[in-house]
């Protein structure tokens, strides 16, 4: 009988300890650096731009470094900026489509066109292999308008 009890306490705990940490649970193998970061230096949350014309997203990373994709050195990955969508599951390969743009050259900017309307960009970090390290690196998500 105490086994019984002592078993289900311990399921319990390790359900309640992934509930709890939800990023860490579900985030890819690859290891992120402590304090790491990314940033969206250009352009500013709220900033307006111009419609249909292509315009500059620079990228900014912090304690971790960029390499292509396909190479796995530590503490280093490559950015894919989000269009207008949210974060994707941090357990599976992130999407490459209109809405999830790969870098995986390790370019830190990009040139890109908006039709006019208001459009949120996010960057998230992926490792050699697309994946979200673990914990996740990623920046704030931002408004910019296009006129």
């Amino acid at each position: 009988m105490y086994k019984i009890i002592a078993a289900a306490a311990l399921m319990a705990s390790a359900a309640l300890a992934a509930w709890a940490v939800p990023d860490a649970a579900l985030a890819g193998s690859t290891p992120a650096p402590p304090g790491a970061h990314a940033y969206i230096g250009y352009p500013n949350d709220g900033q307006v731009v111009p419609a249909n014309k292509p315009f500059r997203v620079w990228f900014g990373l912090r304690f971790m470094g960029v390499a292509p994709k396909g190479v796995k050195y530590p503490n280093t990955g490559h950015h894919h900026l989000l269009i207008d969508t949210d974060l994707p599951p941090m357990d599976q390969e992130i999407p490459s489509d209109r809405n999830h743009l790969h870098f995986g050259a390790g370019e830190t900017e990009t040139m890109i066109q908006l039709p006019p309307g208001k459009h949120t960009l996010q960057l998230l970090m992926g490792d050699d292999m697309h994946m979200p390290h673990n914990p996740p690196v990623y920046s704030k998500k931002i408004t910019v308008i296009a006129r």
